[in-house]
């Protein structure tokens, strides 16, 4: 799903999950199975440098690195994605939950999403307490608190899912459980 796009020369398409359609399509791919390092990331790229090749595009990573890509940039240049109040990218429609598998560049210009406006000021911004660390504020993002957390007994709410994002009421219920245990297990180190 295009999350975003904005003028590069050319264009430069956003690309993240499409909902539990994703999930699904994920899941049943062979580097699910297979049982090697990074499925996600190597899924990622069979897949959508295919895509990106059917439509004469460049795919581009978050992962890979580095050099890294300015991902973080490219995303608040589209118009559809903000700072939140925890530091988190927030996007529009995706809430807390959006997040990126790919950018593709097309050389040509091609139609934008239009920009929408941040949902963050009509919220009542729950994600600023659901920590239950308090890891992500506006001064910053503590990981290794986050991490511990999550790693200790008392942290068994958050392997299902970050706290804060499931927060967000924009986009709540687009991540299946699994899929954020699958994530979760990856940010602390698990091996998915």
């Amino acid at each position: 799903m295009i999350l975003g796009t904005f003028a590069s020369p050319g264009t430069m398409a956003l690309i993240g999950p499409a909902g539990p359609a994703f999930w699904r399509r994920f899941t049943a791919s062979p580097e699910y199975a297979d049982g090697q390092p990074d499925p996600l990331d190597r899924w990622s790229t069979r897949v959508l440098t295919a895509i990106a090749i059917r439509n004469g595009a460049v795919a581009l990573f978050p992962f890979g690195g580095p050099p890294w890509h300015p991902f973080l940039d490219w995303a608040l240049s589209t118009g559809r994605v903000f700072s939140s109040p925890v530091n988190l990218l927030v996007h529009a429609e995706h809430g807390l939950f959006v997040s990126f598998r790919a950018a593709m560049r097309f050389f040509e210009v091609r139609n934008s999403i239009p920009p929408a406006r941040s949902p963050c000021p009509e919220c009542h911004q729950p994600c600023r307490t659901a920590c239950p660390v308090g890891a992500l504020t506006s001064e910053g993002y503590n990981v290794p608190a986050c991490k511990a957390h999550i790693r200790s007994p008392e942290g068994v709410a958050c392997r299902s899912g970050c706290l804060v994002r499931r927060a967000c009421p924009v986009g709540a219920n687009l991540r299946l459980p699994d899929q954020s245990a699958f994530h979760m297990d990856a940010f602390v180190g698990g091996g998915s």
